[in-house]
């Protein structure tokens, strides 16, 4: 016998596999853990009409995983199809896998799950007189079905998860862990399904009580219950329609950013989804306000014809595929960096009116990160006209008389540099903004009263005490109106003496040529040489020291995943926030009471003034009751 022919022992003909092997081979795409089979039960049981569903749990899931529902049921007949791989009430026909709705369809998961456990479902449906339970496990396969006592809607008991499969249940971890992720799972499901109540006990102990919501108080919290009562404390609401596409939630303010990215919630059509292309869309929205190795906190639902998204690209669908992905792209990064450049002192000052005022944490407490602990829910943000014009001239005059505008740095275009400092921070020559009456409405931010060690300025507003850090407020100030001002302007291209040769694909060269327009405006011009050839005869002028040839690289790398990039902005913008940081007051620059008033009402009309440009917080507020905490008033 030769070698191969020993070590190949599956050489032989080729046979059908048993069916018991068949759903375990399927086990192992859709049954990864205890989590993995709650997901599975409880999709079921939303699909079945339920509007409560109690979850029972033991050991973290590895002993016992019982799901019961007040669904609509399952017929006696068809019990022990319930049981078979493939068999499904969900689809018919091709054209319906293009509608699919419902959270589960593919008609795998109780037979994957059948034959790695012990499995008991009982059911009954509105016109029975009595309920069915169907027996299986792991060994044979083989359904028992006999009469059994149930009200109208199933349950479905999970014994010894991967007991004749030692080698997968030793990759188990801990109970606490396996606990951890399997009540994740049911959060996830909880924040779809605000019309569903949800009950949880592990062990015998109550974990989760979430009642049915069906008004904005109830999912509010619902929203505290899940996510955490600081989170809808520092979100802004969202909510807009515009080209057959929905998006409403919340999304967190920068200042109430994680350290990792574990308050995301993405949901299309109801689904909770983990795609590449949301993230790259989210991510470039709070790419100018989120402080460096943070991740921003979400709820967010996209609504969207079932036609236009593939739900059926990954074994458990936590992945979609969107038909016009540049589309959707553009959609979720507009509405959301709309939404955080909206946001005013004022929408941080205002109370939500969701909440108990004497619940709302303080202080640290807020929020994980960052002192602005008083943030809150900002009403109607998107209301707002798109056409509303920002003051763009500064209404505080520059402090000092001999001021100079610092050196452009090397690299930069001697010029174009030297006109934009100029234009943008040099002295004004507008008088100084007297110190108002403090009569009638006072602005968010209030009225200067002091500056402290040359870095803090004290205002006083309605509600107590402002601090606010003025370089970091005015650096944001100036870099809004630079932006402003190159969008307004353009990017003007310098052409290259010796052009640089660019080896890339086909593929590549195909997309630069489609986009050489949009490439023409970003003030790059690329040229064509071949099948797999470009050449780069002119770059932006702010980009005269940047790798052209990879920039050019990694922008055809974006458009052909997302189908757009921002790269030569984000390039951009990296330097007119260097410009701006140079530009800004400097700490210990003493200023009078209407320069300090003046920055204060810049602010309050700057976008993402809230955030200097690396994301830090420009300004805080002691409340009154926060003031009477510190020296223990009231007690």
């Amino acid at each position: 016998m030769s070698e191969h022919q020993a070590v190949s022992p599956a050489s032989g003909r080729i046979q059908l596999l048993s069916p018991r092997l068949a759903n375990q081979i399927a086990a192992g795409e859709v049954v990864e853990r205890p989590a993995s089979v709650i997901k599975e039960l409880l999709e079921n049981s939303l699909d079945s009409g339920a509007r409560r569903i109690d979850v029972e749990v033991e050991q973290g899931g590895s002993k016992l995983l019982k799901v019961r529902d007040d669904g609509s049921g399952i017929a006696a007949d068809d019990l022990p199809l319930a049981l078979a791989r493939h068999a499904t009430s969900k689809i018919r026909e091709l054209e319906d896998l293009e509608q699919v709705m419902s959270l589960g369809f593919r008609g795998e998961a109780l037979a994957s799950i059948s034959s790695v456990a012990r499995l008991t479902l009982t059911s009954r449906t509105i016109d029975a007189e009595q309920a069915w339970q169907v027996e299986t496990e792991g060994r044979d396969m083989v359904t028992r079905v006999q009469p059994a006592a149930h009200p109208v809607g199933t349950s479905v008991e999970v014994r010894d998860l991967f007991f004749n499969t030692p080698a997968r249940r030793k990759f188990l971890k801990t109970e606490k862990t396996e606990f951890d992720h399997l009540q994740e799972v049911i959060k996830r499901l909880a924040l779809a399904r605000f019309d569903v109540a949800f009950h949880l006990r592990h062990n015998g102990k109550s974990i989760l009580a979430l009642h049915e919501a069906v008004d904005d108080l109830s999912r509010a919290r619902r929203v505290a219950a899940v996510c955490g009562p600081g989170f809808l404390e520092q979100a802004l609401p969202i909510e807009i329609e515009r080209n057959g596409l929905r998006l409403w939630g919340w999304v967190g303010l920068p200042t109430f950013s994680r350290s990792q990215a574990d308050l995301q919630y993405f949901y299309v059509n109801g689904r909770m989804v983990r795609d590449k292309l949301v993230s790259h869309a989210v991510r470039q929205a709070y790419r100018d306000v989120l402080f460096n190795g943070r991740h921003p906190t979400f709820l967010l639902f996209l609504e969207i014809d079932p036609a236009v998204v593939d739900v059926n690209v990954h074994p458990t669908k936590h992945e979609v595929r969107f038909r016009d992905g540049r589309m959707v792209h553009d959609f979720l990064y507009g509405t959301l960096h709309r939404a955080l450049g909206d946001v005013r002192p004022e929408d941080h000052l205002s109370a939500p009116a969701t909440l108990n005022e004497a619940d709302r944490p303080t202080g640290l407490a807020a929020g994980e990160f960052g002192p602005q602990s008083e943030m809150s829910l900002a009403g109607a943000l998107l209301e707002r006209s798109a056409g509303l014009e920002r003051p763009v001239g500064s209404v505080w005059q520059s402090p000092g008389a001999g001021y100079q505008a610092p050196r452009p740095q090397s690299g930069l275009p001697a010029a174009e540099a030297q006109g934009v400092y100029r234009e943008y921070f040099a002295p004004l020559n507008s008088a100084a903004e007297s110190l108002p009456e403090q009569q009638g409405d006072v602005p968010p931010l209030g009225y200067a009263l002091a500056q402290l060690k040359g870095v803090y300025i004290l205002a006083e507003n309605a509600q107590g005490l402002v601090l606010v850090d003025m370089h970091a407020a005015h650096e944001r100030i100036m870099y809004e109106r630079l932006k402003t001002a190159m969008a307004t302007e353009g990017l003007r291209g310098q052409p290259l003496l010796v052009p640089e040769s660019l080896a890339v694909s086909q593929r590549e060269a195909d997309c630069a040529e489609e986009h050489g327009e949009w490439f023409q405006q970003l003030g790059f011009e690329l040229q064509r040489m071949g099948p797999e050839s470009l050449a780069i005869r002119q770059t932006p002028a702010l980009l005269k020291q940047a790798e052209a040839p990879q920039l050019v690289r990694d922008v055809l790398a974006d458009l052909l995943e997302y189908g757009s990039s921002d790269r030569i902005k984000a390039h951009i913008n990296e330097l007119l926030g260097t410009m701006a940081c140079h530009g800004a007051v400097r700490a210990n620059r003493r200023l009078t009471l209407p320069e300090m008033n003046g920055l204060l009402r810049d602010m309050e009309h700057t976008e993402r003034s809230g955030q200097c440009n690396h994301g830090r917080p420009t300004w805080t507020q002691l409340g009154m009751d926060d003031l009477d905490k510190l020296f223990l008033r009231g007690r």
